[in-house]
């Protein structure tokens, strides 16, 4: 659907303390977020929003940076964005009504418990907070920092991989240029520097170490912590194109299968750990839970998995015969955990390591860190032979996400696992493309995975093997 793009009504250059200037494209809106107010954009189904809140004179200092971003993304993309600003107070909890919050300064500021909760509920509702730092403020960045931990406490905020599906979603965009001054406050990298909380796959709130928004209004200044425009243009344009993307996978995925155990009487009980460790470990919430509940229904088999949350280092470890390891981004065991972790895996504990959405970062980790607990036993692909793609399902052929698809040209390919044989069994199995989400039925867009129905059968498969090996 294409609509035209409806101006707000200027206001001396600028728009007044608590009001709105909205921009609408189409049906629903996205909304985002700058430190005195909220603005919102829509595209056909999406919407963003300036927060108008606080003391900070300069929320409004490039009055022209979001209008500029959706001018030139509508004639160089044909993407059809609308812009609004309201005060936090107006923000609603709903996402439907301001699906993207874009929110800039460049003083500290903070939340009252009352906007963290709204806030919190906006974002796993499914909407999104976008955080640009005025000019590279550093009390402002602090400031978001600090509200964020506040906000998600149990969910770590973290620096994006350059091969993070936000720096791809458009542009492929993984090298930037800056102005000299982010250079001379100590950044040597090349690479965007977005941080993100993430909640089930998805960036929930998105925070930009650099200014962007000058970039936006055209205006970078070698003393301005700044990327350069053509940088900053195609970032706004890779952020609003992954929360489109997101917003219309959130809706679906806010619907996931939750299952209930209906079984009456079980056998014995298996504990399954999922290992945590320093980054983020747990990217989805219940894809583990749906999948060994679905093993029982599949199988027949009464037995009833315990699930627990444990580092490396706890003895109760050595309680769990299968433990579970996932996460996004690149990650290191600490010398202990890896000492406990080779001692489960050659005392007859089994492993299975999967990285979520395909993540490259999680992936050389991962082999990385195996490769350090066990030297000597490299871990290989298992040929399609095993016995371990013929029960309970019989897996010749998996199908795969839209993404890997778009990466290898085929809709369906050999399964892909990794495994170590250990005392003649195998001890590791690991797949380096995206289970988890297939798990619950909602791969995230951008996903470099296994689909639905495979995911769950190559999971059903892997606890028939630790069940019966």
């Amino acid at each position: 659907m294409q609509t035209s793009l409806t101006e707000c009504p200027q206001r001396s250059g600028h728009f007044q303390s608590g009001a709105w200037a909205l921009i609408r494209s189409g049906l629903a809106f996205h909304a985002l977020v700058a430190a005195l107010s909220f603005l919102c954009f829509a595209e056909a189904s999406a919407q963003t929003g300036k927060d108008l809140y606080g003391s900070d004179i300069y929320w409004n200092a490039t009055p022209n940076d979001v209008n500029n971003l959706l001018r030139k993304m509508k004639s160089q993309t044909d993407a059809n964005f609308q812009m609004e600003v309201r005060t936090l107070g107006q923000i609603s909890e709903n996402p439907e009504q301001n699906p993207v919050l874009f929110r800039s300064g460049h003083y500290h500021f903070s939340y009252s418990p009352q906007e963290r909760e709204k806030l919190r509920k906006y974002m796993l509702n499914g909407g999104m907070m976008i955080y640009n730092t005025g000019l590279g403020s550093k009390p402002f960045y602090d400031s978001v920092v600090e509200e964020l931990k506040q906000i998600f406490p149990e969910q770590q905020l973290q620096k994006l991989a350059p091969n993070h599906p936000i720096f791809h979603s458009h542009y492929d965009l993984d090298r930037v240029e800056y102005s000299k001054a982010v250079a001379a406050s100590g950044f040597r990298g090349n690479e965007p520097w977005f941080d993100g909380i993430e909640v089930n796959c998805r960036v929930v709130a998105l925070v930009s170490r650099w200014c962007m928004a000058v970039g936006w209004q055209g205006d970078v200044q070698d003393e301005w912590q700044a990327y350069k425009p053509d940088s900053a243009f195609k970032l706004g344009v890779n952020i609003l194109s992954y929360a489109s993307a997101m917003r219309a996978w959130s809706k679906n995925a806010a619907q996931a299968m939750r299952f209930v155990d209906r079984l009456k009487s079980y056998s014995d009980t298996v504990s399954v750990a999922q290992v945590s460790y320093d980054g983020i470990w747990k990217t989805r919430h219940a894809g583990l839970a749906v999948m060994l509940q679905t093993f029982n229904a599949r199988t027949g088999i009464p037995v009833k998995f315990a699930l627990k949350e444990l580092r490396l280092t706890d003895p109760a470890i050595f309680n769990s015969p299968v433990i579970y390891m996932t996460g996004h981004e690149s990650f290191e065991l600490k010398p202990e955990e890896k000492v406990m972790l080779k001692k489960f895996l050659e005392n007859g504990g089994f492993l299975f390591g999967e990285a979520c959405c395909g993540r490259k970062g999680f992936d050389k980790s991962f082999r990385d860190m195996i490769r350090s607990v066990l030297p000597d036993k490299p871990l290989e692909r298992i040929p399609l032979s095993a016995q371990l793609f013929k029960e309970p399902n019989t897996i010749t052929a998996v199908g795969v996400t839209p993404t890997l698809m778009q990466e290898s040209g085929q809709a369906r390919a050999e399964p892909t696992l990794f495994g170590i044989l250990l005392n003649g069994n195998l001890g590791v199995i690991y797949s380096p493309f995206g289970l988890s989400g297939g798990w619950e039925m909602s791969q995230s867009p951008y996903a470099r995975g296994v689909n639905d129905v495979s995911a769950t059968q190559i999971g059903q498969n892997v606890m028939m093997y630790t069940v019966t090996h």
